[in-house]
């Protein structure tokens, strides 16, 4: 096994981390594709409207998909 020695400049505030060259490049690249995805912040209205649909679940307050197509089988 090879022995290698660190500078001590390297390793302030315990920031050094040693994994394998395989496992960095497969992080690194999907690094890379996470930049591509966009982060969803909602607004204060929406965080609103969420609270709201939540609250009706759990209520019971809801349609489901078969229910609503036949809702609207009837309105057409």
């Amino acid at each position: 096994m090879a022995t290698i020695t660190i500078s001590k400049k390297l390793i302030k505030n315990d920031d050094l981390v040693i994994i394998p060259r395989k496992e960095y490049e497969e992080f690194y690249q999907w690094k890379e594709v996470a930049k591509l995805f966009k982060t969803f912040t909602p607004t204060t209205a929406q965080k609103r409207d969420f609270k709201k649909a939540r609250e009706d679940y759990k209520q019971k307050k809801y349609l489901t998909l078969d229910e609503l197509k036949h809702r609207l089988e009837i309105k057409n």
